[in-house]
């Protein structure tokens, strides 16, 4: 392929995924157009460094990302107690912090935008500015979602302060069965099971730049572990679930699944 034939096609690409994300503005029951979502996950080398990210988030992060408009922005912390599956030693040094966009030129501009917010850049001096010998954390990873159809905004279904947050990734072996399994949350209405049982949503997203892609990733908000535990008790035992998992053209959509279950940190809108 020629550069210019190259060029000429990276744009009709470009131009195709945000075609398709100003299409959906508006569609299913969640308002407001398609969020491109990012989604980090910061290491930290200590409980203390955790602690003072935390703190850096509540005070400077989290106020800026709303001058800026990425919001409703969540900041989530793993605990041991709460995924006993995953037999943790200890409660994870990790932080998965989570940022709507209303567009893609939001997501590359961000940065520079919180750079030039003299509030921000005073309130997280000592964080942003740590030395070398003393970092403020390991590293980080990021991953670009872009919201579905049929839930394309990111929402905070609950702000009850025992709230628990659910994270989960389902892997596909393929983009076709990744797609499909996509249109089994929109067209095929599982979305719309999840609400009608209780199974809150914060997100749903199509995973676009990242790790272990293929993959969709979503969210869900609720209460407590009494009312998660209802939600999914009453998913399993749905009528229209049963029916509409044993749907053929659904199968082998999905080959790994990572579940965690979260808690918002200071700070966090979610």
């Amino acid at each position: 392929m020629q550069r210019r034939e190259f060029l000429a096609a990276s744009a009709a690409a470009a131009l195709g995924v945000a075609a398709s994300a100003a299409g959906a503005a508006g569609a299913g029951d969640a308002p407001g157009e398609k969020h491109w979502i990012e989604l980090r996950t910061y290491r930290f080398a200590s409980p203390e460094k955790l602690a003072a990210f935390e703190q850096f988030f509540e005070k400077a992060a989290a106020p800026a990302l709303g001058r800026v408009a990425v919001t409703p922005a969540g900041a989530f912390k793993l605990l041991a107690k709460d995924n006993p599956a995953l037999k943790l030693a200890a409660d994870s040094n990790d932080v998965y912090v989570l940022l709507p966009h209303r567009s893609a030129a939001s997501v590359f501009t961000m940065h520079a935008r919180l750079g030039g917010d003299p509030a921000f850049r005073e309130a997280a001096g000592a964080f942003l500015g740590a030395p070398k010998s003393d970092p403020a954390y390991v590293r980080y990873e990021s991953s670009l979602l872009l919201g579905f159809d049929r839930w394309p905004a990111v929402q905070a279904p609950s702000k009850a302060p025992g709230r628990v947050l659910q994270l989960r990734i389902y892997e596909s072996p393929n983009e076709e069965r990744a797609k499909k399994k996509i249109h089994m949350f929109n067209e095929g209405g599982e979305i719309a099971i999840f609400r009608r049982v209780g199974l809150n949503p914060v997100f749903f997203g199509e995973s676009l730049l990242g790790a272990r892609l293929p993959n969709l990733t979503y969210m869900l908000g609720f209460d407590d572990e009494a009312a998660m535990k209802k939600a999914w008790d009453g998913f399993r035992a749905d009528a229209e679930w049963q029916t509409l998992s044993k749907d053929e053209q659904y199968k082998d959509t999905v080959s790994t699944i990572t579940n965690l279950i979260l808690r918002p940190i200071a700070g966090s809108q979610v």
